[in-house]
C-alpha cells in the first residue's frame, strides 16, 4: 500500500510539471517579459503602453463592448434556458440543438453572416429588392454591432449554465409554495431566480470574459473602422513588427489578462456569498404550464432562431454564390465558381482544412487521457498538490486567447537549449496553445463525474486482487466515459474553427480554417471568404447531426446540449 501511495504521489507530481507547463510557464514568461525593461523608467514598454492613450482607448472600447454583449447574452440565454426548461413547450430538444449552433460556428463566420446581411452589397437584400442606396453605411459597422454579434456568440453560454441549474432545482419547494398559494410570478420571483443567482453570475462572467478575449468578431468589424479592442490593438502591434514589439504586447496583454482575472475574482466572491444550500433533489424536471401561450412562446423561439441563425446563415449563402460581391442573386449570377476554386485551386484552404482536423482530433484524444488521469489522482488522493492542479488549470481558459498567444510565442519562440529547434512556425506551437487553452473544458465535467464515484467499488475490487490498471479498466474508464467523450466534443468543436490563438501563431502552412475566412476577408476576397465559410458551417452542423442521432446509443450526458 505504501509502494501504491508513493507511485500515486509520483504521478501526481508529474502531471503537476505537466500541467505547469501549460499554464504557468506561459503566463510567468509573460509577465517576466513585460518587466523586462522596467528599469528603464518612462522608455519602458510597461510605462509607454499604460502612457498611451490608444492603450486606455482600446481598454474602455473593450469594456463597454463585452459589457453590453454580457448583458445581451444574459437576455438571450436566460430566456432560452426558462422556457426549455421549465416549461411544457414542444421539441425541447431541437430547440436546444438549434440554439447552440451559433457557438459552435466560428466567430469571424458570424461576423461575416452579419456583414453580408446588411449594407449596401448585401446579396440578399439585392435580391428582393431592399437594399439601401449606395453610400449608405453598414450598422454592423460600429462598436453596437460588435457587441451584438458578440451577445449572440457567448449566448449558448449562459444557455447552458442557467438551464444545468434549472433542471436541479428541487421540485418539493416550487411545489409546497404554490400549495401555498403562490402564482407562477411569485415562484420564479422568490424562489426559482434566487437559486439560480450564483449559476447568473457565473454566466455572466463567462460572457464577459469570452466577449473580451474574442478577436474575430472584432478584428472583421472593428479594424475597417478604427474601433480597437484589445485583441485587435496587440493583433496590430503584433503585425508592425519592429524593436521592442515583444515587450510592448506582453505589456498590453498583462493588463488584458489583469481585467479578466478582477472579473472572475468578482464573480467567484459574489458568487460565495450568495450561494445556498439546497434540501431535496430535483427528481423530475418542473413543468409550467403555458396554456394558451405556449404556441405564443414557440412562435417567440422560433422567430428569435430565424434572426440570429437562419438570416443570417442565408446571406452568407447567397454571397457565396455570385462571381462578385454587389451582385443580386438570380438564374443569370447564380455561379458555384468560389466552391470549384477552394476543390481545385486554392490550395491553402486543404491545408488549413487537414490543419485544423489535425489540431483539433489531437488535441481532444490527448486532453481525454490527460484529465482523466488529472481527475483520479486529484480526487483519490486529495491534498495541497491537488488543489493547486485543479486551480492552474482554469489560468489558460481564463485568459483571453490573444494573450495566450502571446505567452506561447514568447515561451517557445526561441530553441530550446541544447537541441537547436524551435516550435515556433510549426503546427506544435498551436498545437500547446490548445492543449492549454481548452484544459479546462474537458477537464470539469470529468472531475464533476469522478466526485460522484464512490470509492467502495474500487476498494472491494482491491481486496479482490485487482490491481490498479484493472480497475481503471474494468471500473473508473467505463464510469468516467460519457463525461470524458462530452468534454472532448466539445474540445473538438471549439477548436476545430478557432481563430483567437491561431490568429497570431500561424506560418505559411500552419495555417487553420479561422485563419484562412479571416485573411480572404481581409484581402477583399469576400465571395470566397463565403464559401470556405459555408463550408465550416456544414461540417460543424454535420458532426452535431451525427451525434445528435447517435445519442440514443451513447451514454446519458455524453451529447451537451441534451439532457
Amino acid at each position: 500500500m505504501t509502494n501504491n501511495t508513493s507511485l500515486y504521489k509520483g504521478l501526481v507530481f508529474l502531471l503537476l510539471m505537466i500541467v505547469c507547463v501549460l499554464t504557468i510557464l506561459p503566463s510567468l514568461q509573460l509577465f517576466i517579459t513585460s518587466l523586462s525593461n522596467i528599469k528603464n523608467g518612462v522608455d519602458s514598454s510597461l510605462w509607454r503602453m499604460l502612457s498611451d492613450p490608444l492603450t486606455w482607448k482600446a481598454l474602455w472600447h473593450s469594456f463597454y463592448t463585452s459589457t453590453l454583449a454580457m448583458l445581451l447574452s444574459l437576455f438571450i440565454g436566460g430566456l432560452l434556458a426558462l422556457l426549455i426548461a421549465l416549461t411544457d413547450i414542444r421539441f425541447k430538444p431541437l430547440w436546444a440543438f438549434l440554439f447552440m449552433l451559433p457557438m459552435m460556428i466560428p466567430p469571424q463566420v458570424t461576423a461575416l453572416c452579419w456583414i453580408q446581411l446588411f449594407g449596401p452589397s448585401s446579396t440578399i437584400l439585392k435580391s428582393i429588392g431592399l437594399a439601401p442606396p449606395l453610400g449608405s453605411s453598414n450598422p454592423i459597422y460600429s462598436a453596437e454591432g460588435i457587441a451584438f454579434l458578440l451577445g449572440i456568440q457567448h449566448a449558448p453560454l449562459v444557455f447552458l449554465a442557467l438551464r444545468t441549474q434549472l433542471i436541479a432545482l428541487p421540485k418539493e419547494q416550487i411545489e409546497a409554495a404554490r400549495l401555498c398559494g403562490a402564482s407562477t410570478r411569485a415562484v420564479m420571483s422568490d424562489i426559482i431566480l434566487p437559486l439560480c443567482y450564483p449559476a447568473l453570475l457565473a454566466a455572466a462572467a463567462l460572457a464577459f470574459v469570452s466577449a473580451l478575449g474574442n478577436f474575430g468578431i472584432a478584428a472583421m468589424i472593428g479594424i475597417p473602422i478604427s474601433y480597437l479592442v484589445l485583441p485587435t490593438l496587440i493583433y496590430q502591434h503584433m503585425a508592425n513588427f519592429g524593436a521592442g514589439v515583444l515587450n510592448d504586447v506582453a505589456s498590453l496583454s498583462i493588463l488584458m489578462a489583469i481585467l479578466a482575472y478582477v472579473i472572475v475574482y468578482l464573480q467567484n466572491k459574489a458568487q460565495q456569498a450568495s450561494s445556498v444550500h439546497l434540501i431535496g433533489n430535483s427528481g423530475q424536471a418542473l413543468q409550467i404550464q403555458l396554456g394558451n401561450y405556449r404556441n405564443t412562446a414557440e412562435m417567440t423561439l422560433a422567430l428569435l432562431l430565424f434572426v440570429i441563425l437562419v438570416l443570417p446563415l442565408l446571406a452568407l449563402i447567397f454571397s457565396s454564390l455570385i462571381p462578385t460581391m454587389g451582385v443580386p442573386l438570380n438564374w443569370q449570377t447564380l455561379t458555384f465558381d468560389a466552391y470549384q476554386t477552394i476543390f481545385s485551386r486554392q490550395s491553402a484552404t486543404y491545408t488549413a482544412l487537414i490543419n485544423s482536423l489535425f489540431l483539433s482530433i489531437s488535441a481532444a484524444c490527448v486532453l481525454i487521457v490527460l484529465c482523466v488521469s488529472l481527475a483520479y489522482l486529484t480526487t483519490r488522493f486529495p491534498g495541497r498538490k491537488s488543489r493547486l492542479l485543479i486551480s492552474l488549470i482554469d489560468i489558460p481558459f481564463t485568459l483571453p486567447g490573444v494573450v495566450l498567444a502571446i505567452a506561447c510565442i514568447l515561451l517557445f519562440a526561441r530553441p530550446f537549449p541544447w537541441l537547436e529547434w524551435s516550435l515556433y512556425g510549426t503546427l506544435g506551437i498551436i498545437f500547446i496553445a490548445y492543449l492549454a487553452r481548452f484544459m479546462a473544458v474537458c477537464f470539469k465535467p470529468v472531475l464533476t463525474q469522478m466526485t460522484q464515484i464512490d470509492p467502495a467499488m474500487e476498494e472491494a475490487a482491491q481486496l479482490a486482487g485487482a490491481n490498479l490498471f484493472t480497475r481503471l479498466k474494468d471500473i473508473i474508464f467505463p464510469l468516467l466515459a460519457p463525461s470524458a467523450f462530452a468534454g472532448a466534443l466539445l474540445v473538438f468543436l471549439t477548436a476545430v474553427n478557432e481563430l483567437t490563438v491561431s490568429a497570431l501563431l500561424w506560418s505559411a502552412g500552419t495555417e487553420t480554417l479561422g485563419v484562412v475566412i479571416f485573411n480572404l476577408d481581409e484581402s477583399g476576397n469576400k465571395v470566397l471568404a463565403s464559401a470556405v465559410s459555408v463550408i465550416v458551417v456544414l461540417l460543424v452542423a454535420a458532426v452535431m447531426w451525427l451525434l445528435n442521432s447517435f445519442s440514443r446509443f451513447l451514454p446519458k450526458g455524453v451529447i451537451p446540449w441534451q439532457n
